[in-house]
C-alpha cells in the first residue's frame, strides 16, 4: 500500500487514477509521496518514507529542491500539461497591451449616471486608441512548451516572430512553426521587436534580465509581457522606461507592491493555469509520474534527477539514487558478482551531483550491504 499526502487540493481526474493499492489524503503519515501545487514545503518535515514529490505545475519555487536530492526524494514537475492555458493568457496581454482595452473599460464606468453616455462615448473614444497586431513584430525569449505554442500562434495571427532559446528541447524546434526565425541572442529581441515576452526559466543568469541595460536596446514604445516569473524583470527599471516614454505598455501575470496601480502597468493574480483543463492536465500528468516512479522505478519529467524509463522484465527491480561518482557502478556489479546474482539489465544516468541506476534481476539482493556503500543516497526494491 502506498500512501500519498495531498498538500493541496488536486483535481480528482488526476487522483482518480490512483489504483486500490493507494491510500490518498490530506492527513496521511509516514507518506511514500507528495501531491502538490501551491503549498510551500520549504518548512515541512520531510518523512524517512518519502520517496516523490510531484508538482502539478511546472514552477518548483516552492519546494526544497537540493534538500530532496540529498535524501533521495525524487521531484517531478508537469512541464507543457498548463501550456494551452498560458498561451491563451498571453495571447490576451497582447491584445490588451494594444488595444487599451482595460483603460477603456475602467473609463466607461466613470460615466455612469450621466446624461447622454453614447455621445460622451463616442467623444471620448479617441483617447484609447491602439495599433493591430498584424504585422507586427513579436520576440519571443525561452521557447520551452509555452514560448512555442504562443510562438505558433502569433504567426497564424499575422505577426512577424523571432524566437531566442539557446537551449531549445528538439521537440520544441520540431514542434515550432518554420516560419519563426531564429534570434541568435537577445540583443536582436530587444532591437527589432516591438512586442516581447517572456517564457524562461527562472536562474541566476535570466534574473532581471529585463533591466535598464537591455530597456535602453529596445524600440520606442515597445510592450513587454511577463507570463514566466516575476525576477526576470527589474520592475523599478521598467517603471523608468514607462515614464521617459521608451515602454509603452507592461503587463505581468505576477503581482508585486510596488507596480500595482501604476500607469500604463496591467497586473493579473497569476492566472496563468487557472483553467479546469489545465489543472485536469497537470493533475493526470502528475499522478502517472508518480504511479511510474512507485511501481515500476521509472522517472520522467524530473527537477533533480535524471530521466529513466525501462520495461519490466525480471521479478526485481533494484533502483539507486547515488552521487555521480567514478567507480559506482563497478561497486554494483562486484556486489552482484560476490552474491552470484545475474544482472538482467542495468541502466544509468546522471544529471549533475546526483545519479540513478536501475538494476533488474531475477533473484532477490540484500539492500544493506548497497546502502552502506559510499554515496549511496537511497536503495529501493521492487518486487
Amino acid at each position: 500500500m502506498y500512501k500519498i499526502k495531498l498538500m493541496n487540493k488536486i483535481s480528482k481526474v488526476g487522483t482518480d487514477l490512483f489504483g486500490q493499492q493507494y491510500q490518498i489524503g490530506e492527513d496521511i503519515e509516514n507518506e511514500d509521496g507528495i501531491l502538490v501545487r501551491s503549498a510551500s514545503l520549504h518548512d515541512y518535515q520531510f518523512p524517512s518514507t518519502l520517496l516523490a514529490i510531484a508538482r502539478a505545475g511546472a514552477g518548483v519555487n516552492n519546494i526544497p529542491i537540493d534538500q530532496c536530492s540529498e535524501q533521495g526524494i525524487v521531484v517531478f514537475n508537469t512541464p507543457g500539461a498548463n501550456a494551452n492555458a498560458v498561451k491563451e493568457l498571453v495571447l490576451c496581454a497582447l491584445f490588451l497591451s494594444s488595444r487599451q482595452i482595460v483603460e477603456g473599460i475602467d473609463w466607461v464606468k466613470t460615466l455612469k449616471g450621466q446624461e447622454g453616455v453614447g455621445k460622451l462615448v463616442e467623444k471620448g473614444k479617441s483617447q484609447f486608441v491602439g495599433p493591430e497586431i498584424d504585422g507586427k513584430k513579436l520576440g519571443i525569449i525561452g521557447l520551452g512548451a509555452i514560448g512555442v505554442h504562443v510562438a505558433n500562434a502569433a504567426i497564424k495571427l499575422g505577426m512577424e516572430v523571432y524566437g531566442y532559446d539557446p537551449y531549445i528541447s528538439v521537440d520544441a524546434a520540431w514542434g515550432m512553426s518554420k516560419w519563426v526565425k531564429n534570434a541568435q541572442n537577445m540583443d536582436t529581441i530587444f532591437s527589432e521587436c516591438d512586442y516581447i515576452t517572456l517564457h524562461a526559466p527562472s536562474t541566476p543568469e535570466t534574473k532581471a534580465m529585463i533591466n535598464q541595460e537591455s530597456i535602453a536596446k529596445m524600440k520606442d514604445g515597445v510592450r513587454i509581457i511577463n507570463f514566466a516569473r516575476a525576477d526576470l524583470v527589474d520592475s523599478q527599471a521598467v517603471l523608468e522606461g514607462i515614464q521617459k516614454g521608451k515602454i509603452k505598455k507592461y503587463i505581468t501575470d505576477f503581482a508585486t507592491e510596488d507596480i500595482i496601480d501604476q500607469k500604463d502597468v496591467i497586473v493579473m493574480p497569476h492566472l496563468g493555469a487557472s483553467t479546469p483543463e489545465s489543472e485536469d492536465n497537470c493533475a493526470i500528468m502528475a499522478v502517472k509520474e508518480m504511479q511510474d516512479y512507485l511501481e515500476n522505478g521509472n522517472i520522467t519529467h524530473s527537477v533533480n534527477l535524471p530521466s529513466v524509463h525501462e520495461p519490466r522484465t525480471t521479478k526485481y527491480r533494484i533502483c539507486l539514487i547515488h552521487k555521480n561518482v567514478p567507480n559506482m557502478l563497478a561497486q554494483f556489479a562486484t556486489l552482484f558478482a560476490n552474491k552470484h546474482i545475474n544482472i538482467e539489465n542495468m541502466v544509468n544516468k546522471a544529471k549533475g551531483e546526483y545519479a540513478y541506476t536501475m538494476i533488474d534481476t531475477q533473484d532477490v539482493v540484500d539492500c544493506e550491504e548497497l546502502k552502506n556503500l559510499d554515496h549511496v543516497i537511497q536503495v529501493r526494491v521492487i518486487e
